[in-house]
Order: structure tokens, then sequence, then C-alpha cells
């Protein structure tokens, strides 16, 4: 996992004749610098990176593409100080949960205001010690959680207690809080308090239903929706009935999304190795399967927000997860880094790189390969259009590896004017200023769309995870009083609330199943064998390319 995060977090596009962004053999990197032989940690790739401040001056917008429409700040959410709350909260779309109504930035300008453990300015909840934000978390008579701060919570505790250890605690405050183990306590206050604690329920199993694969928090629900579902009321049984079937359907699909993807995985080959042993298998480019750009560029987006959809937004802090300064009995954490999704949406990327690689190095002729360079910058196109930045970014990333770009007779017969604005778009200068500005119009567009293709908006995927890791590390978890930095678990929500937003939009386009098989399941070089058919179509121009490719010939070909 370290090393995976170390790679995943350098993400800079590489140029043209560049060496390959792919040092390793078996996994190919998020395009990424080319780094010098160290000891790895997790973040060793991020010392000559830009500070969280830095990174946030350069994050201003210019004008793009979209530049007909005005982006969208989203500011911090605000949430008030307890109040009496008669009736059940409605629950939002995600896009709704992070109001623009401003967030004052003057924290200590005023004096601030302390209540139960918990410190406010201005009606915003800035701090408070780990047990009264569960306590805050836990719903009363006459109280709700915002959908904000649950949402915040639940995302963020897990920095400082495993969810199981969270769920224990919520049971617990509300079984001998609100009494509902008491035979003789009073029904109507039970009647009252049961709903929210079954809304509660529901908003933890909706949104972060992977915790739910521990046997513990499962054993926790059910005993606490147990205890609800008890009483007289019959609504309450057929709620908790439904809440529980429908976590159950969700753990379900889970499971076999990762079949399906183990499956793919187990019977990837290296595609030199199965022209050796069936050379009239892959005869096939993905032109003959797929001639238009369009289309194939509507078939990556199927795959992206696929595999986006399975990704829990617990995913992006477990991936940072350390140890709690104030935690002295625990000092096993492996466990939380439960990023599996995560990873194989990044494969993912790394996949399509290779394949564009793959389908340019393949052919024998000159003008066939130039035919594909131009077939694949009409697909980038397409991306961009539909606004599915990480394909666009893997199939530019797939274009400049080394053994593609040092095809120069073969780039001389490509029109690269295309190629070149959307490089631009792309640009890693600046914190990736171009291509900030085309995701806020794409989010805008999103906002306002009138159609469910204007929706779409896939980010670039490793640039988001390291934005959210200098929003981590550039901010304390705890403040100088042991209190829980609040403000800063605000921002992330912020960052991944948006995220959810663009992962639970449908797929408006027509599946076609003879694309996407090949997409996924085709054979693709190995970065040894990339090198050998870039030598094989356009010579070694020098004694090191020569001396590597007799080396790639005879390990791979037998050949001297």
């Amino acid at each position: 996992m370290a090393k995976f995060l170390a790679e995943l977090l350098g993400c800079t596009l590489p140029h043209k004749g560049a060496s390959p962004m792919f040092e390793s053999k078996s996994h190919s990197r998020v395009g990424l610098k080319s780094s010098t032989k160290q000891k790895t940690t997790v973040f060793s790739t991020l010392g000559s990176e830009k500070s969280l401040s830095d990174c946030k001056k350069e994050q201003q917008w210019k004008t793009s593409m979209y530049s007909s429409v005005t982006p969208v700040c989203f500011a911090s959410p605000l949430i008030e100080k307890p109040v009496g709350k008669e009736s059940m909260p409605q629950t939002p779309p995600f896009s709704a949960m992070f109001d623009s109504s401003g967030y004052n930035r003057n924290l200590y300008q005023s004096a601030e205001d302390s209540c139960d453990g918990l410190c406010y300015h201005d009606n915003n909840l800035l701090s408070g010690s780990l047990e009264a934000l569960i306590q805050h978390l836990v719903p009363n008579v006459d109280y709700y959680p915002d959908r904000t701060y649950i949402f915040t919570f639940l995302l963020s505790s897990r920095l400082f207690m495993h969810p199981y250890e969270l769920m224990a605690k919520v049971c617990h405050l509300c079984v001998e809080h609100q009494r509902l183990s008491d035979p003789n306590s009073d029904k109507n206050q039970i009647r009252k308090i049961a709903p929210k604690i079954l809304q509660l329920l529901t908003e933890w199993t909706e949104t972060f239903p992977y915790d739910f694969r521990d046997e513990r928090m499962m054993r926790n629900l059910k005993d606490l929706a147990h205890r609800i579902a008890s009483g007289e009321e019959q609504t309450y049984r057929k709620n908790v009935q439904q809440m529980i079937q429908g976590l159950i359907r969700k753990l379900a699909t889970l499971s076999q999304y990762e079949e399906v993807l183990a499956k793919i995985s187990s019977t990837s080959t290296d595609r030199l190795t199965v022209l050796k042993t069936k050379p009239q298998s892959i005869q096939r480019d993905i032109i003959t399967i797929c001639s238009d750009p369009y289309t194939l560029a509507q078939q990556l987006t199927h795959i992206e927000l696929e595999r986006l959809n399975y990704i829990g937004p617990e995913e992006f802090v477990q991936a940072f997860v350390q140890k709690d300064p104030l935690d002295n009995d625990k000092s096993c954490y492996s466990d939380r880094k439960k990023t599996r999704n995560l990873e194989a949406y990044v494969e993912w990327f790394n996949r399509l790189s290779y394949l564009v690689a793959t389908e340019i190095c393949m052919p024998v002729k000159k003008k066939h390969r130039a035919r594909m360079i131009e077939y694949f910058i009409d697909v980038a196109r397409e991306c961009f259009n539909i606004g599915n930045f990480n394909s666009l970014m893997a199939i530019i990333s797939g274009m400049n590896m080394s053994p593609v770009s040092r095809l120069k007779k073969t780039w001389s017969k490509v029109k690269t004017a295309k190629f070149d604005i959307l490089e631009h778009q792309m640009d890693p200068s600046s914190n990736f200023y171009n291509y900030r500005t085309a995701l806020r119009g794409a989010a805008q567009r999103s906002l306002t769309a009138h159609s469910s293709r204007e929706k779409i908006v896939i980010p670039f995927f490793s640039l988001l995870i390291k934005d959210i890791y200098f929003l981590n590390e550039g901010c304390a978890n705890r403040l100088p009083n042991g209190h829980v930095n609040f403000e800063k678990f605000w921002e992330l929500a912020k960052q991944v609330s948006e995220f959810m937003t663009w992962k639970q939009v449908e797929c408006p386009f027509e599946r076609d199943r003879k694309i996407l098989q090949y997409l996924l399941t085709v054979p693709v070089f190995s970065e040894d064998s990339l090198y050998l058919a870039s030598y094989e179509s356009e010579g070694p121009e020098n004694h090191i390319e020569k001396d590597r490719w007799k080396s790639l010939r005879s390990s791979l070909l037998g050949r001297v």
C-alpha cells in the first residue's frame, strides 16, 4: 500500500521523449515523475512538491473552453448549535449538502463559544473532544444532527477509531441514554426517538455501506435495529427490514464486482506471449472493433463511471490513516486501509495507458501507426467534450510513453494540432492550472444540466487523491488542546462529497458488450514488449538503444 500511494501521488504528465512513466515491470504508474533510488516511504515522492497553501494559491481559475460558464466556489458547510427539532430532516442529494453561503475565515477575531466540549464560532463548529463529537452524532427526543455533520464525522472519525468502535459507542448511547432497553420507559418518548435513530442508521448504511462488511458492525446494527423494531409500531419493523435488506443487496453487489475484477486480473497476459503462442488469435486492433472515436469514448465512460461508483467515500480517508497520537493502545492500523476499489480504479488507468501504447506500437507499417495515433487523439478529444478527464489523461499518458514518443518517423505523418491542444489542457504546470479550469467548468455544467450527458464529470483521479493528501497533511488532525480539528474535516468532506455527486451519475450511453470486452480483457504489451515493438518498428538511434534492443530480442524472442 505504501508503494502504491508513493507512486500515485507524484502525478506529473511525462513529455515526449521522457523515460517511461512505468519503471515497474508489473505495474504502471499514474503519470509519474521518475524518482531517484532511495528508501521508499508512503509519501517519499512528495518532498519537492508545493505546500498546501501554495497549491491553493495556484488553483485560481482561468477561462477555457467552458469560458461561458462562471466557476462555482463550494464553501465550507455551516452547522448550527443543537436546537429543538420535532420533524425529521430531509435528506438532500450530495450536491446540496455543502451550501455556498460562505465561511468566515477570520476565526479568531472574536470570542468563541463552548458547549458541552464543542467549540463554535458564529454557530460554526470548529473543534471538539472526540467524545463530545460522538455525543453530537447521536439524536435525542429534541435533536437530530445535520446531514452535513453526519457525513463529515462518519468520514473523518476513522482517523481516530475503527468504525465498529464508533458503532459500539453509538449503540451504547442510544440504548442507555434513550432507555431503549427499559421496558418501563415512556412509550411516547421511544416513539419520538426511534425514527431518528433509524434515520441515523439509514444514513450510515446508505453512505458508508462497506463499513458493514465487518461482522462486528453488522452485529451492532442488527442489535440496535431489533430494539427499535421490538416496539408496538409496525412501521418501524418494516423500515428496519428494508434498511438491512438494502444494505445486504449493496454488499452482495460489491462482492460480485470484486469477483469480476479478480477474474479479469487472473486472465490478463502479456500480448507478446499471446502473439508467440497464437499469432492468428489477435490480428484485430481497436479500430476493427470500434471505428468511431466518439463511440469508443462513450464506452470508456461506461467503464469509468462503473468503477467510480464502487469507490466508497471512506477509501479517500483510509488511504492516509496514521496512528492517532492520543491513542496509546493500538499499534496496527493496516486493517483500516481498505482501499481495494480505489486501487482497482487506478489499475484501470494504467491498463488504458498501456492499451493505447500497445495499439500504436503493434502495426508493422508506419501509416497504420500514424492512423492509430490520430484515432486516439480523436478519442481523447471526445473524452474531453464528454467530461471524462480520467480517460483523457490515460490516453495522453499512453501516447507520451517513451516507446511511442520515440517513433519520430511515425509522428511526422501525424497531424498533431489537436493533440497539442489536449496536452495544453492537461499541462501539469502551475498545479494543473488549465485542467482545473476545465474541471470547474464541467462541474458547473453538471449542476445546471438539462440532459444526463451534461451531468458527467470524471476527474483525473490521481490528482484528486493528491489534493486530498495535501489537505490531510497540511492541517493537523488535533489542536494543541487535544480537540479534533473539525474545520479541517469540513474541507475534507466538501471535496469528497463533490466526488460522491459525480460518481452517482448514471451513464446515458448505450453499452456495447463487444467493445467493452475488448477494452477490459485484450492482452496488452508489458513495458519491455513495448520497447521491443518500438525498436522493431523504428530501429535504435544510439548505442544504448541498440544494446537494449539486443537484450530484449534475446530475452523475449530468444534471438540474438
